[in-house]
């Protein structure tokens, strides 16, 4: 399965200073944890919630489950260290906060060496306009994905986004669009609403609508949600398995469009519509 294929629709944040929330990460339906050193630990609390994050990863039991670690920025006192101690510890990435040019990636995998994936978390007025030299220097620095930080990049940008998050839609656009020129993946910014489970929904749907991939989370309940939200329906299973057996016919071999169900489609559709069976396949393997 290439990374583009593996579902990723729930990325779940949990702070590592909280060994309860290690525990049970292993049981919940998320796709992703992240083990947060960053903002939810206190300064005086981050070596022993990068030891318990260490420890996490070395012990498994996640499953199916990806298992990421944000650091602390490498432009912090805890970030270089942070970076040391996941070398060689075997998580699956190492998520970078405050990614706002492409140097801060090259200082990263030398922290890093050969080992994990980078993922960048864009969340800044610089990272949005250097966008383009981060992408390009995907290849060469291991990045595999950028992640929303809506909250930060509200915050610096001293904008009010509602429900319909307007001021921000452009720049989901860019980062979308970043992303997929360089083969990346693409992790919409988390939802601060924790008790309006149709309120999660929608801004999973506004962020499918997007072209994310996923979305981040800050509570278990929003698992679900994003879940529902991120799995190809049983209608876009069953055109894709239309539109891949179509073009399998031996009348159709080597064609670059053909005639389905009165429907024009094109080898583009059908590289679709192949990613949408590898994720249902990984989905129903995992469930």
């Amino acid at each position: 399965m290439t990374q583009g294929h593996r579902p990723r629709r729930s990325a779940l944040y949990l702070p590592a200073s909280n060994q309860r929330a290690i525990d049970k990460a292993r049981t919940l339906d998320a796709d992703v944890v992240i083990l947060d050193l960053e903002d939810a630990v206190a300064p005086d609390r981050k070596a022993e919630a990068r030891a318990a994050a260490v420890a996490a990863v070395r012990e498994g039991g996640y499953g199916a489950r990806e298992l990421v670690v944000r650091v602390n920025a490498p432009d912090t006192e805890w970030g270089i260290d942070d970076l040391a101690a996941l070398a060689d510890s075997g998580v699956s990435a190492v998520l970078l906060p405050k990614v706002s040019d492409a140097a801060t990636l090259t200082v990263a995998r030398h922290a890093l060496g050969a080992g994990p994936a980078l993922w960048a978390m864009i969340e800044t007025c610089r990272a949005i306009v250097d966008l383009p030299a981060i992408g390009t220097a995907a290849a060469a620095t291991g990045l595999s994905t950028f992640v929303v930080g809506g909250n930060d990049l509200a915050k610096e940008m001293r904008c009010r986004p509602g429900p319909d998050r307007a001021p921000l839609l452009p720049i989901l656009t860019q980062i979308v669009l970043v992303a997929r020129m360089h083969g990346l993946i693409a992790l919409d910014g988390v939802i601060n609403i924790l008790d309006d489970a149709a309120a999660v929904e929608a801004e999973c749907r506004q962020g499918l609508a997007w072209g994310f991939d996923g979305k981040t989370l800050i509570h278990p309940s929003q698992i679900a949600p994003a879940n529902h939200v991120f799995t190809p329906s049983p209608e876009e299973v069953a055109w894709a398995e239309t539109v891949v057996a179509a073009f399998d016919l031996p009348e159709h071999h080597g064609k670059g469009a053909i005639r389905v169900d009165g429907k024009m489609v094109e080898r583009l559709h059908l590289d679709e519509a192949r990613r949408t069976l590898a994720i249902i396949a990984a989905v129903r393997a995992r469930n």
